[in-house]
C-alpha cells in the first residue's frame, strides 16, 4: 500500500490563511438562520431568568412569612397594595409564583432547546454542503496530493464539531453569561457587600482561562491535523484490503495502523492532561469562592458583620445568598468547558474554511457562452502543461518539468486520433487537458474554433464523453451507474447502451439484472464488467465527442473486438480521441500520434508509421509477434 504521510503542510497553510473562522461563521451562516438563534437566545435567557426566581422568593418567606423577624413582605417591581397581608395568604402567593417560576422555565428551556439545535442543525447542514460544492470545483491537481481520508475529516469530523459547539456551546454560554449577570444582579441587590466577596474568584477564573486558551490553541489543531491522517490511513486500506490479504501484508499495515493511532493519541493525550489540570483547578477556585461566601455569611448571621462590612444579614438573605451563590459559581467552573468547546469548534472551523477557499486553479466563467458544436473539430495548439510543485522548488526558482510540451494536432469532426507511447509520456494528461479536468499552461485547445477556457465548463463537459482506464462505479444499482450523468433517460435507453458496450449479456445474467447492487466502488464486478458499464455510461450520455484513454485495457480480446465493432458504429458522426494499449485496436486511426517525454515524435496513419521503421513499428512488432523484444532504447506503450 501506498504510504500515508503525517506532513499536514498543505492543510497548515489553508488554515493560516484563514482569519478569524469563527466571526466568518456567524457573520455568514448565523446571519442566514438568525431568527432560530434570536429565538432559541431570547428563551434561554427567559429559562434562566425565572430560574433566580424561586431563591429569592425562599428569603422573603423565611424572612416576613415564617419568622417573626420584622421584615415587610414586599417584592421587586410589584406594588405594596397588591400583595396580601395575611401569612397564609402571603405563603400561597409565594408557592404559586414558584411553581409559575418553575413551569415557564421548563417552557423557556424546551424553546430554547428547538431554537438553537434547528440554528446549529442549519448551519452544519449549509456548511458541510458548501464546503463539499467548493472541493467539488476544485481542479484535480488538487486532488494528486490528498488523501479521501483527510478530506473526509474535514468534511464530516470538523463540520460535526462546529455542530456541537452551535448547539451545546451556545447553549452553555447563554446559560453561563445571563446567570452570572441575573445572579449578580439579584446579589448584589440583596447584599452587595456579601456579593462583593461572592465574586473574588472571577479574575481568579480569568487568569486561569486565560492560559488554558493560550496552551490549548495549537494542542487542538495538531489533534485535527492527525486525525485527518489516522483517516487516510484506514480509508486507504479498507480500499485496499484485497491487496493487503494477498501480499500477505496484515502484519505490516496492522503496524501502520498503530503508528498513525499511536500519533493521534499522543497528541490527543496532550491536550486531555492540559485540560485535565485546567478544569479541576477551576473546579477547586469555584469551590473556594462558595466555602468564603458560606463562611462569612454564617459568621455575619451569628457575630454581625466581620472584618470590614457593615450592616445586617437575615437568616433568609443568608439563605438566598448560598442557594445563588452556588447557581454564580458553579457556572464560572463550566466555563472551561466552554472555552474547550470553542477551541475545537475554532480549530475545525479554520480547516473548514480552508478547504473552502481553496482556489479553484480554473479561472470559470459564470457568464460565458455555452459551447457550440457544429462538426466537432478538436485543434490542440501549442499546447504546453506542467503540474505544481511543491514549495521548495517554487523557492528554489525552478521551473516545474513540462508533462506535455508544445502539442500541435488537429482532429477534424468525425475523425478518430490516437495515441500511442510509453507510460508517463503525458498521453492522459494531454486527454484530460480537453475537458478542463487541468488547464493548459501555455497554448489553447479549440473546439470548433471555440476556445475551451471561453465557454462554459458544464456545456464542454456535456460535449466530450470520457471513458479512463481506472474505472469507478458508484454505490448503487447496475442502471443506476449506466444512467449516471444522463439521470433521466428512462430503462430501454440504459438496456440499449449496455448492449452497444457488449455489457447486456452479463448483466442479464446477474442475480437482478439491471438492478443488481454492485457495491463499493463496483467490487462485486470484475474489471471488464465494470469498464464495459462505464463505456454505456458514455455512450447513454451520447457526446459529440469521445474521449476513450485505455477503455478496454481490462476486457479480454474477444470482447474487446466485440466493444470495437460496437463503438465502431456508434463514432461515425462523432470526434474520437484514443489512447490504446494494444496497437490493433487503434489501427484504422485516422491518425496516430506517438508521445514520448511529453513531446510528439512520430505522426501519421498506421501504414505510414509501418513504414517509417520508428517506434511504432517497433511497438507493433513486438504485439504482432514479429519481434521477440523492442530495440535497445525503445519505451515500451503503455
Amino acid at each position: 500500500m501506498s504510504e500515508i504521510t503525517d506532513d499536514d503542510g498543505t492543510f497548515e497553510e489553508q488554515r493560516e490563511r484563514v482569519d478569524e473562522p469563527m466571526r466568518r461563521l456567524f457573520a455568514t451562516y448565523g446571519r442566514r438562520d438568525w431568527s432560530a438563534l434570536v429565538l432559541g437566545l431570547l428563551a434561554g435567557v427567559g429559562a434562566h431568568a425565572f430560574g433566580v426566581v424561586p431563591p429569592y422568593l425562599l428569603g422573603v418567606a423565611l424572612d416576613s412569612v415564617f419568622e417573626d423577624s420584622g421584615r415587610a413582605f414586599t417584592l421587586p417591581l410589584v406594588p405594596d397594595a397588591w400583595l396580601p397581608t395575611a401569612p397564609a395568604d402571603q405563603f400561597w402567593l409565594i408557592a404559586g409564583l414558584v411553581a409559575a417560576s418553575y413551569l415557564l422555565a421548563a417552557v423557556c428551556a424546551w424553546v430554547m432547546g428547538f431554537g438553537l439545535n434547528a440554528f446549529a442543525q442549519r448551519v452544519q447542514h449549509k456548511v458541510r454542503t458548501d464546503t463539499y460544492d467548493a472541493m467539488q470545483s476544485l481542479d484535480l491537481g488538487f486532488f494528486s496530493d490528498k488523501q479521501t481520508g483527510e478530506l473526509m475529516s474535514i468534511l464530516n469530523n470538523d463540520v460535526n464539531r462546529l455542530e456541537q459547539f452551535l448547539n451545546g456551546g451556545l447553549n452553555m454560554a447563554t446559560r453561563i453569561t445571563f446567570i452570572i449577570v441575573s445572579t449578580g444582579g439579584v446579589l448584589l441587590y440583596v447584599n452587595w457587600q456579601l456579593a462583593l466577596v461572592t465574586m473574588g474568584v472571577v479574575p481568579v477564573i480569568a487568569v486561569f482561562t486565560h492560559y488554558f486558551v493560550q496552551a490549548i490553541q495549537p494542542k487542538y489543531a495538531e489533534v485535527r491535523s492527525t486525525v485527518g491522517t489516522m483517516n487516510s490511513r484506514l480509508e486507504n486500506n479498507l480500499g485496499g484490503i484485497a491487496v493487503i490479504k494477498a501480499s500477505t501484508a496484515e502484519a505490516h499495515e496492522s503496524e501502520q495502523v498503530e503508528d498513525a493511532s499511536r500519533e493521534y493519541f499522543d497528541t490527543n493525550w496532550e491536550a486531555i492532561t492540559t485540560r485535565i489540570k485546567f478544569f479541576p483547578g477551576l473546579q477547586l477556585t469555584a469551590g473556594i469562592g462558595f466555602v468564603v461566601t458560606f463562611v462569612v455569611g454564617g459568621l455575619w448571621v451569628f457575630s454581625g458583620p466581620p472584618l470590614f462590612l457593615t450592616g445586617t444579614l437575615s437568616v433568609g438573605e443568608f439563605v438566598t445568598f448560598i442557594m445563588l451563590s452556588q447557581r454564580f459559581v458553579w457556572p464560572l467552573a463550566q466555563f472551561g468547558q466552554l472555552i474547550n468547546l470553542y477551541q475545537r469548534a475554532y480549530a475545525s472551523s479554520e480547516r473548514v474554511f480552508g478547504l473552502m477557499d481553496e482556489p479553484g486553479h480554473l479561472d470559470v466563467d459564470e457568464d460565458a457562452p455555452d459551447l457550440t458544436v457544429t462538426d466537432g473539430r478538436v485543434e490542440y495548439d501549442g499546447v504546453t502543461f506542467a503540474y505544481d510543485e511543491d514549495d521548495d522548488a517554487e523557492e528554489d526558482h525552478a521551473d516545474p518539468e513540462p508533462v506535455v510540451e508544445d502539442l500541435n494536432f488537429t482532429v477534424e469532426g468525425g475523425e478518430m486520433l490516437a495515441l500511442v507511447g510509453p507510460t508517463g509520456a503525458g498521453k492522459s494528461t494531454a486527454l484530460k487537458l480537453l475537458m478542463r479536468l487541468y488547464d493548459v499552461g501555455e497554448g489553447a485547445i479549440r473546439v470548433d474554433g471555440q476556445d475551451v477556457r471561453e465557454v462554459s465548463l458544464p456545456s464542454l463537459r456535456r460535449t466530450v464523453g470520457y471513458v479512463g482506464q481506472e474505472t469507478f462505479l458508484f454505490y448503487g444499482s447496475v442502471a443506476d451507474n449506466v444512467r449516471y450523468g444522463a439521470f433521466d433517460a428512462d430503462r430501454e435507453d440504459v438496456i440499449e447502451a449496455a448492449k452497444m458496450a457488449e455489457a447486456h449479456e452479463f448483466v442479464t445474467d446477474l442475480e437482478d439484472g439491471y438492478d443488481t447492487e454492485v457495491g463499493e466502488r463496483g467490487v462485486k464486478l470484475s474489471g471488464g464488467q465494470r469498464q464495459r458499464i462505464a463505456i454505456a455510461r458514455v455512450l447513454l450520455q451520447d457526446p459529440e465527442i469521445l474521449v476513450l484513454d485505455e477503455a478496454t485495457s481490462d476486457v479480454d480480446t474477444e470482447t474487446e473486438v466485440r466493444i470495437q465493432e460496437s463503438i465502431e458504429t456508434l463514432v461515425e458522426d462523432r470526434t474520437v480521441l484514443a489512447i490504446a494499449h494494444r496497437l490493433s485496436t487503434i489501427k484504422d486511426a485516422d491518425q496516430i500520434l506517438v508521445v514520448e517525454d511529453g513531446e510528439i515524435t512520430e505522426r501519421g496513419t498506421h501504414d505510414e508509421l509501418l513504414a517509417a521503421e520508428g517506434t511504432y513499428a517497433d511497438l507493433w512488432g513486438v504485439q504482432a509477434g514479429r519481434l521477440e523484444d523492442l530495440p535497445e532504447g525503445t519505451a515500451t506503450a503503455d
